[in-house]
């Protein structure tokens, strides 16, 4: 039970994980998450947690609006 327990928690990331991942602050993540921008995240307690799918998502849509700015 412990390594199901291990290999879901694997799947959020904390502030400063997304921070790192896209190489910024963690400011910038609540900053960002403030105003409605990045990635969704879901508060456990006190903590803000990042699904690795949401982030994901993220990515693909800024990859798509980068896309559609170069061609346009």
């Amino acid at each position: 039970m412990s390594e199901l327990l291990t290999s879901e928690a694997s799947q959020y990331l904390t502030t400063s994980d997304v921070a790192a991942r896209y190489r910024t602050a963690p400011s910038t993540i609540r900053y960002w998450r403030h105003v409605g921008y990045g990635p969704k995240g879901i508060k456990v307690g006190r903590r803000v947690l990042y699904s690795l799918a949401n982030c994901e998502e993220f990515e693909r849509q800024q990859a798509a609006e980068q896309t559609t700015k170069a061609s346009a």
